[in-house]
């Protein structure tokens, strides 16, 4: 297993279980005690857990973990979800596209299709469609954040008032049928709403670990999304709960 791959293991198994020890975690990877102490200090050195006598404990609350730690986790749910977003965009539309793991996965699959307009504020996003002559790419420019690697803030905003979308996608950290969708920060939260406010269609990428949860800055209710396109773990309560809201599911 690659050490990226062991750190979202890790940072998974620690973010939802609140700790985990040495022993536990090296039956988990499939490696040596000594390699799981290793990782446990460079992720403790990041910031991203807090290294205990013995294993770890998580973090900040709600912490956000970076990209590169999150794209090796629950790969092929999200690549369901891909492909089944895929199918709400018409050809020749104009697609407004957020930053995150699942977002990613999707640009992949719009850019072997083509015959689209693209318009994103995520630089990885930009780096996979760039060489696809056949899909024109429009960038958002703004404040880079380093953990989701999307330019966000007032000049992002500013610059997405000239666009209107015919379906714009965009990831998120929670769902809830009250608190409606959320992320981990601020800035990206205001300019998600103006890629929402560019759009003809609302549509948010989520997978079932994020709905029920609740993260610190509000995006929009869900009176303002159109469509959630999920995993088929989301439960019949939690299907309820949304649909309720006026949000057409989308299960892959």
């Amino acid at each position: 297993m690659l050490k990226a791959d062991r750190a979202a293991l890790i940072l998974s198994h620690i973010g939802e279980a609140g700790s985990a020890d040495v022993h536990a975690l090296s039956e988990l990877l499939g490696v040596s005690g000594a390699t799981v102490r290793r990782d446990l200090q460079e992720l403790h050195e990041q910031g991203l857990l807090h290294r205990t006598r013995g294993g770890a404990v998580t973090g900040a609350v709600n912490l956000e973990l970076p990209l590169r730690h999150r794209s090796g986790t629950r790969q092929e749910e999200k690549r369901r979800i891909a492909r089944v977003a895929a199918e709400l965009v018409p050809d020749g539309a104009v697609v407004g596209l957020t930053g995150g793991t699942t977002a990613t996965e999707l640009a992949r699959v719009l850019g072997e299709r083509g015959g689209l307009t693209v318009v994103t504020n995520a630089v990885n996003i930009a780096a996979e469609l760039i060489v696809r002559p056949e899909v024109r790419l429009v960038v958002i420019g703004g404040l880079a954040r380093s953990a989701s690697y999307e330019l966000v803030g007032p000049a992002a905003d500013r610059m997405l008032t000239q666009y209107h979308f015919d379906v714009a996608f965009i990831g998120v950290d929670g769902l809830t049928a009250q608190e409606g969708c959320t992320t981990h920060d601020e800035m990206e939260a205001q300019t998600d709403r103006a890629f929402l406010r560019s759009s003809a269609r609302a549509v948010v990428l989520a997978d079932s670990t994020k709905v029920g949860r609740v993260t610190f800055a509000s995006i929009c209710p869900l009176s303002d999304v159109h469509d959630l396109v999920t995993d088929d773990e989301l439960t019949d309560a939690q299907e309820s709960a949304v649909a309720d809201c006026g949000v057409r599911i989308h299960r892959a």
